[in-house]
């Protein structure tokens, strides 16, 4: 006989497993495409500044990227020269009836490099960026690392798939660049005499014995009042000395991840309004996505209520 019953419950769990589907896509496609629209309207709407003049915070700057008197990096994977890479290596893989591509490893630098413009140039930070390069390239092979050739005996007889994604940012070439602008040296930075004075003497007395050597003038093995204010005084004149010589250091431009959370910080060598087309195609493409699996949760639910 037909188990009734059984089928009724496996049709159920069916259908409350394409709800949760058609549900989780929908929102995980509303959240990408609200996150690249709004990307968008900050590039949009965000003034291009000059090195020179740009307000301390959140700035758009336009330049020509280059190393900073640096070598260039070798990418992981195609060893190519450049100012900054990331990587993607995934391996084919069969479960049963059901075959996919899965990330094995992925990585990319973060070594700083330089913007420049007419007015001056800025270290790029670029840990933490979202960066949209021209620059990309992907291919296959049989070993989890390319260097290892496309031959290998063994990868064909086991039958072994692995895909190379890589992208990267060449020098020489025009950077948009959105995030936090900091300028240090020249004495703009904020500085606290008093706290590295401070920090001085507790670092002085981790070593008491010569602390003792250094100012226990009568050899009594204790510090008095007389010889205390002497230890303070050196501090104080020791701190002077550090902070004259930040004071003193050449003014130097950074722009890197902002420290509030929500605000962009975005890197590309596309031309400003095609980086702002290309994420509000992502951002039409991602919402589209959304609407179409909504209405199908929708339809979903209502046939389940």
């Amino acid at each position: 006989m037909i188990d009734v019953h059984g089928l009724l419950a496996l049709e159920l769990q069916h259908f409350v497993i394409a709800l949760c589907l058609t549900t989780g896509i929908s929102l995980v496609a509303g959240y990408s495409g609200f996150r690249y629209l709004r990307r968008a309207r900050w590039i949009e709407d965000t003034p291009t500044s000059r090195i020179r003049s740009a307000a301390q915070g959140l700035v758009e700057l336009n330049g020509r990227c280059e190393a900073g008197g640096q070598p260039l990096l070798i990418s992981r994977l195609g060893r190519v020269p450049c100012l900054w890479y990331s990587f993607t290596v995934e391996q084919y893989r069969r479960s049963g009836k059901r075959s996919h591509w899965s990330v094995v490893e992925r990585g990319g630098s973060e070594r700083p490099f330089m913007l420049l413009d007419d007015t001056g140039h800025c270290w790029i930070e670029p840990a933490g960026a979202e960066v949209h390069p021209r620059q990309r390239r992907r291919w296959e092979g049989q070993h989890r690392w390319p260097e290892g050739g496309s031959g290998n005996w063994l990868g064909r007889a086991l039958g072994q798939r692995y895909r190379y994604t890589e992208q990267w940012l060449a020098e020489g070439e025009q950077l948009y660049a959105l995030g936090w602008f900091e300028s240090r040296g020249e004495g703009r930075e904020a500085v606290d005499q008093q706290g590295i004075a401070r920090d001085l003497i507790a670092r002085w007395k981790r070593d008491y014995p010569s602390l003792l050597a250094r100012f226990d003038l009568d050899r009594d093995g204790r510090l008095d009042p007389q010889e205390w204010g002497a230890v303070q005084a050196a501090a104080a004149q020791a701190a002077a000395g550090e902070v004259a010589l930040l004071q003193a250091a050449p003014l130097e431009h950074r722009l890197g991840k902002p420290p509030h959370r929500g605000l962009p910080f975005v890197l590309s060598d596309h031309h400003e309004e095609h980086l702002s087309r290309r994420l509000r195609w992502r951002s039409a493409g991602n919402l589209t996505v959304m609407t179409v699996a909504g209405a199908c949760a929708v339809l979903l639910w209502t046939a389940l209520a």
